[in-house]
């Protein structure tokens, strides 16, 4: 990309005890660049360390080696510059619309109305004015999203760690939040690490897509992605192009090979 790095991981690695005991090696040597305002997608097989990597980024657990610095700071736990937003919504249930989206800045000490402001803003920016309130189990899966994305676009985050947000929503929503993310980055720029274990999703959204290898996980590839931006007004036209295609199935043969390369052989007898 070779503009304003945002966040540095350099020599990560992160092993942890199993159930049964045995150290589990999730992270090693990981070493990785993320620009400012890039949207880099994060691709791997199951159990690869994708999770464990955005948390560490995130500030939410510690690791054994290596560092990761956000705009030249040390990551030493959860920061006022990053949000994240987690797969299963991690709402609050007995709170409304209004008050989940707000809730970042009312832990800010940000007062009533200006706090009642923004969130109605953002709100409106991902499509559920008039949702104010109601609370989560009165809204779709699809719509609790929308709020778990408000609520981390409220406190105006220099840095928005995703962990497979759209992955327990059905796919016709799926599509309609990833044009609706894309809209949102495209108008609000800000740097997105994006977890996902959709080939075509990755492509669609990232500038780079990162395939890491099975674990422990290790940066195996950075596949740059060649389609133009803005994609929000037409993503229909992107996955038909020649250079979607082309990238999307290049990552699957990659991601075909790991697995293959992993699966335990047969012992004769």
């Amino acid at each position: 990309m070779g503009g304003v790095r945002m966040i540095q991981i350099r020599g990560l690695s992160k092993s942890f005890v199993g159930q049964d005991g045995s150290v589990v090696h999730a992270l090693r040597d990981v070493d990785l660049d993320i620009d400012e305002n890039e949207f880099l997608t994060i691709l791997g097989p199951s159990g690869c360390g994708k999770t464990t990597l955005l948390k560490a980024v995130a500030g939410l657990i510690p690791w054994n080696d290596g560092d990761i610095l956000i705009d030249g700071s040390a990551v030493r736990g959860p920061g006022p510059e990053r949000s994240m937003v987690f797969q299963n919504f991690a709402l609050l249930p007995w709170a409304t619309v209004l008050d989940n989206v707000g809730f970042g800045l009312r832990m800010r000490g940000i007062g009533r109305a200006e706090r009642d402001e923004r969130a109605r803003a953002l709100i409106e920016m991902v499509g559920l004015s008039g949702f104010e309130t109601k609370r989560p189990g009165e809204l779709s899966g699809g719509m609790q999203q929308r709020v778990g994305i408000a609520r981390a676009l409220a406190v105006e985050p220099r840095v928005l760690l995703m962990d497979e947000p759209f992955g327990a929503v059905d796919e016709q929503t799926r599509r309609l939040l990833q044009e609706e993310l894309l809209s949102i980055w495209e108008r609000r720029r800000m740097t997105v690490v994006f977890i996902t274990h959709s080939m075509e999703e990755a492509v669609l959204l990232g500038d780079r897509v990162v395939l890491m290898s099975a674990r422990p996980g290790q940066i195996a590839e950075i596949v740059p992605v060649p389609l133009p931006r803005p994609r929000s007004s037409d993503v229909g036209a992107i996955e038909r192009s020649s250079d979607y295609v082309e990238v999307t199935a290049y990552l699957w043969d990659r991601l075909r090979d790991m697995h293959t390369e992993h699966r335990p052989s047969k012992v004769a007898g």
